[in-house]
C-alpha cells in the first residue's frame, strides 16, 4: 500500500488530497485531524453504508417477510435479527477492504485470480446483477402500478425514467447520489412506521418471536432460508468496497484505521435502519393478516388486503414504500454491475447502456404477463447461488496481513466469518434444492 511513498501527512494533505477528492466529502479531513467533534465529526462519512443497505430492503425482502408474518406470526423474527447480524460484519469486512486496499472487492480479485477465474467471477456476477434487477425493477413497477393504478407496462416505462434520472444524481457528485438515495431509504422508514402504528401488535408477541429461536416444519425452515436469501445479497459485498475505496483516503494506517472507526458507525445506522425495516414488514404482516387467518404471498394481495383490513392511506403507503425501494435498489444494482464488469475483467460498458440492458428482462416479464411475486422468488433463488463466490474472497482477502495491514481481520472476526459463510451458503443450497427438486 507503500505508504512511504505518501510523503509527509502535511505534504500528502496539502496536494494528494485537494487534487483526488476536492469536494467529494467536504470535513472528512477537518475529522481525521482531530479538528471538529462529536455529530460534525461524522457526519462527512455517512453515506456509503446507506447505499450498500437499499439492497437489504429490496421488494425481495417484501415477499419474503409478508409471506413469513402471515403464515408464522411473529415467530421468524429472529431469523430477520439474526441475518442482520450477518449483513453487519458481512459489510463491514467489505468497507474496510475497501479502505485499506484502495481498491474494491472485484479489483483486489481480478488482480489475483487467473484469468479464467476472474471471467468466471464475472459471467456469474453478471447473472446476478439481472437477477437483482429482475427483482428491482419488477417491484418498481408493481409499486407503481399499485399506487397510481397504472397499466404495468405504463408503470414500467415510467419507472425507467425515473432510474435513469437517479442515475444522473452520480454525475452531480457522490454526495448527492448518497442523499438522494438515503432520503428514499426514509421513505420506506415513514411508510413502515406508520404501518406499525396503525398495525398496533402485541409487544409481547413481538418480544418472544425476537428473542426465542424457533422452527415450526420444513417450509418455516425454507422461508427463513428466503429471508436470510433476501437479505445477505452478493451485489452489496461487491459495492461496498467500493463506496468505501477512495472516499476519503487515508494518508497512513493510522488515518485509515481512524476512517474505518468512522465507517463502522455509518454501517451501524444504516443497518439497524435496514433491520428495522424488515422486522417492520413482518410484523405488519403477522398483526394484520396472521392474526386475521389470511396467508398472502403476493404484494399486490398484501396492498388490496391492507386497504381493506385498515385504511386506504395504509395501502397507499405500503405502495409507496415499495415504488421507493424498487427505484433505489434497482440504482444500486446498476452500479454494482459496473464495479464488477471493470474489477474483474479490465472492461466498462457506459452506465445508462447497462442500465438499459438489465431492463430487458423484467420488460419481458411484465408483457408475458408473469406474476411480478413468483419473478421475485425466482430472483431470491439466482442470488442464493452468488452469494458464495462474494463472501469467500471477501474473507481470504481481508485475512491477508500483507494486503490489510492493521485493518487485517482478527482470529476471532474470521472465524466467525467463516461460521456465518457456512451458514449463508448451506441454507442457499437448501433453498436450491427446494426449489428445483422438492
Amino acid at each position: 500500500m507503500g505508504d512511504e511513498r505518501m510523503g509527509s501527512k502535511s505534504s500528502y494533505y496539502r496536494w494528494v488530497i485537494p487534487r483526488q477528492m476536492k469536494g467529494t466529502v467536504p470535513g472528512a479531513y477537518s475529522a481525521l485531524r482531530g479538528e471538529t467533534r462529536g455529530l460534525k465529526s461524522i457526519l462527512p462519512f455517512l453515506g456509503p453504508a446507506f447505499i450498500a443497505s437499499v439492497a437489504y430492503i429490496d421488494p425481495g425482502n417484501f415477499a419474503t417477510n409478508i409471506a413469513a408474518g402471515s403464515k408464522y406470526g411473529y415467530m421468524l423474527l429472529w431469523v430477520i435479527a439474526c441475518s442482520n447480524l450477518m449483513a453487519i460484519l458481512i459489510q463491514t469486512l467489505s468497507a474496510k477492504l475497501g479502505i485499506a486496499t484502495g481498491q474494491n472487492l472485484p479489483e483486489v480479485a481480478g488482480n489475483r485470480f487467473s484469468k479464467p477465474v476472474n471471467i468466471f467471477l464475472w459471467l456469474q456476477s453478471e447473472l446476478v446483477v439481472m437477477a437483482t434487477d429482475l427483482a428491482e425493477f419488477t417491484g418498481a413497477a408493481l409499486g407503481m402500478y399499485l399506487v397510481f393504478g397504472l397499466p404495468m407496462l405504463t408503470s414500467a416505462v415510467l419507472v425507467a425514467v425515473l432510474s435513469f434520472l437517479i442515475l444522473m444524481l452520480e454525475q452531480k457528485g457522490v454526495r448527492k447520489l448518497e442523499a438522494g438515495i438515503t432520503a428514499m431509504v426514509f421513505v420506506i422508514v415513514f411508510a413502515f412506521a406508520f404501518q406499525i402504528f396503525l398495525a398496533q401488535p402485541d409487544a409481547g408477541a413481538v418480544a418472544h418471536g425476537l428473542l426465542v429461536p424457533k422452527f415450526h416444519g420444513t417450509e418455516s425452515l425454507l422461508l427463513s432460508a428466503g429471508i436470510l436469501g433476501a437479505t445477505v445479497m452478493p451485489h452489496a459485498i461487491y459495492l461496498h468496497s467500493s463506496l468505501t475505496q477512495n472516499r476519503v483516503v487515508g494518508a497512513n494506517e493510522l488515518e485509515r484505521k481512524k476512517i474505518f472507526r468512522f465507517e463502522f458507525i455509518d454501517i451501524l445506522i444504516a443497518m439497524f435502519i435496514a433491520g428495522a425495516i424488515n422486522a417492520s414488514m413482518l410484523v405488519m404482516s403477522a398483526a394484520l393478516f396472521h392474526e386475521n387467518g389470511l396467508r398472502v404471498e403476493d404484494i399486490d394481495v398484501a396492498f388490496h388486503e391492507l386497504g381493506r383490513l385498515v385504511a386506504p392511506v395504509s395501502a397507499l403507503l405500503f405502495g409507496v414504500g415499495l415504488l421507493s425501494a424498487g427505484l433505489s435498489s434497482s440504482t444500486v444494482g446498476t452500479m454494482s454491475g459496473d464495479i464488477m464488469m471493470k474489477g474483474f475483467i479490465k472492461r466498462r460498458i457506459n452506465i445508462y447502456l447497462r442500465r438499459l440492458i438489465t431492463m430487458v428482462p423484467p420488460l419481458a416479464i411484465i408483457l408475458t404477463g408473469v406474476n411480478p411475486s413468483r419473478a421475485l422468488v425466482i430472483s431470491q433463488v439466482i442470488l442464493s447461488f452468488g452469494i458464495a463466490f462474494a463472501l469467500i474472497p471477501l474473507i481470504l482477502f481481508t485475512s491477508d496481513r500483507r494486503l490489510m495491514g492493521n485493518l487485517v481481520n482478527k482470529k476471532i472476526t474470521t472465524l466467525v466469518a467463516w461460521l456465518i459463510a457456512m451458514l449463508v451458503i448451506s441454507l442457499n443450497v437448501f433453498l436450491l434444492y427446494q426449489s428445483f427438486f422438492a
